[in-house]
């Protein structure tokens, strides 16, 4: 005989189990594959530079002296208790170009001149309109909107278009994991910050998989004539209601007043 409090607590157990599951299971559209419309939250924006606010409500953005203020809960540690960044592996003649460019970012980041961040730096998508034959991503960055037309009809990538920052992309599912393709790069833009430039070889594969209310976001640049293996970046962006608007304009005015070179730290 099964105690009644026993099986009470079995039937909520399971019930709770079943809610679970229930969360982490995303809609489907009219194929079958995983919803992923939406806006997603991806931490985008000019938070990345981590900026200091002083004792004297000044903010200062590089080179502080001052000691940073005990952080509240839930935000980014200091950069002594960080875990060392994820940077790409360059092959050995190579190395002082980054090495140059990252000591110089200000001056040379085409992110802070206000041009496109391009793959894979600029992460995960901040909306996903997704139809039957392709996946529109539009992004809200640092140095203005930008977005990518992707099919998702078996169709090959074109040949007549220009190298570009983001390239040129096609999809397909596997199981329930959505994998983009990309290529047909220019060199105009960076893999991360801190000097991480590319060539025009570059070829970036990213996988999006829904889990309940978040997008779990792979990215694998592969550049076989600067860097040594892929590279690997992983993000997650937490599905929001609050949608997209026009960016600001990135107007590039204030680099030319910069007396200190010094560039920022930028773990993004």
């Amino acid at each position: 005989m099964i105690h009644p409090v026993t099986a009470g607590l079995g039937a909520v157990l399971a019930f709770t189990a079943a809610s679970l599951l229930f969360a982490q299971t995303p809609a489907r559209d009219a194929a079958g594959h995983p919803d992923l419309n939406g806006t997603w939250d991806n931490g985008s924006g000019i938070d990345f530079i981590r900026p200091q606010h002083q004792a004297d409500g000044s903010i200062c953005v590089s080179g502080c002296d001052a000691p940073r203020p005990a952080a509240a809960a839930g935000t980014p540690p200091p950069a002594a208790a960080r875990p060392p960044r994820n940077f790409p592996k360059y092959k050995p003649e190579y190395l002082a170009k980054v090495a140059e460019l990252e000591k110089n970012q200000i001056k040379f980041d085409p992110v802070l001149h206000c041009r496109s961040p391009g793959l894979p730096r600029i992460g995960p998508p901040d909306k996903i309109v997704q139809q039957s034959r392709q996946i529109v991503f539009l992004y809200d960055d640092v140095s203005g909107d930008f977005f990518r037309i992707i099919p998702i009809d078996g169709r090959p990538h074109r040949k007549d278009v220009d190298p570009s920052t983001l390239g040129d992309s096609i999809g397909h599912w596997e199981g329930d994991t959505l994998v983009v393709e990309a290529n047909q790069f220019n060199d105009d833009s960076w893999l991360t910050d801190n000097g991480a430039f590319h060539s025009v070889e570059l070829t970036v594969t990213e996988r999006l998989r829904r889990v309940g209310d978040t997008l779990q976001y792979e990215a694998v640049a592969t550049d076989p004539k600067v860097l040594t293996e892929p590279w690997k970046v992983t993000r997650v962006a937490k599905l929001t209601d609050v949608d997209l608007v026009e960016a600001t304009p990135c107007v590039d005015k204030d680099l030319g007043h910069v007396v200190d070179g010094t560039h920022h730290d930028n773990p993004r």
